[in-house]
């Protein structure tokens, strides 16, 4: 997914402005993020009309508490939670089986509090971090990203793609990396994920690995 993509400025605008009570604003925070719900409720093998009834509650559970996000950014990271939640608790409330893992063949570990399944949320961190990069100087921005690169492009290279002189580089790194922690994306993220075992300060610190 390209940085301009993912705009934490665009889901700042969105959030206000439902909160405001924009019916446009509303409904593309619906079409936006309509898709994050259905992938984790397919995660707990959730589908239909059950999943229909779950993702209502989830878009009620956001316009009973959107005013109140402290971080607009952190979005995501709360559908991500509240969606996990009602998912268990559906499962709880109707007494069904646990649902199951055919490829470790045993039950899926049942999440408390506000877990979430690891893969959404390291993608959705993924995402994060792409949204607070695009919210950095372009010269910084452009630095990290080369950093980012597989295989690694040599000093030199990235000296010669971005007019920089090679003493330039580990600095303005640093510079980069400090704002990047800074961001109020990436805080609101994994400050309010109660269950973060430090993932996604990990990928800002790989950033500046080399």
């Amino acid at each position: 997914m390209a940085v301009a993509d993912l705009d934490g400025q665009r889901i700042v605008d969105l959030v206000e402005g439902a909160v405001d009570g924009d019916s446009e604003a509303w409904n593309d925070l619906v079409t936006r993020f309509a898709p994050l719900i259905v992938s984790i409720l397919a995660r707990y093998r959730i589908f239909g009309a059950d999943a229909e009834d779950i993702s209502q509650i989830v878009w009620l559970r956001l316009v009973e508490h959107l005013a109140e996000l402290r971080e607009p950014r952190a979005l995501p990271a709360y559908i991500l939670r509240t969606t996990s939640n009602e998912a268990m608790r559906w499962f709880r409330s109707s007494n069904r089986v646990r649902p199951y893992d055919p490829q470790v063949e045993q039950p899926v570990q049942q999440q408390t509090g506000d877990g979430v399944d690891d893969s959404v949320l390291r993608e959705e961190r993924r995402s994060v971090l792409l949204a607070a990069l695009a919210e950095l100087p372009a010269r910084q921005r452009d630095l990290l990203l080369l950093l980012l690169e597989d295989p690694p492009v040599p000093y030199q290279e990235i000296s010669r793609r971005l007019a920089m002189p090679v003493g330039s580089i580990g600095p303005t790194r640093a510079r980069a990396l400090r704002e990047l922690r800074d961001s109020p994306a990436i805080a609101a993220l994994f400050d309010d994920d109660t269950n973060n075992q430090g993932g996604g300060r990990h990928d800002v610190a790989a950033l500046g690995s080399r």
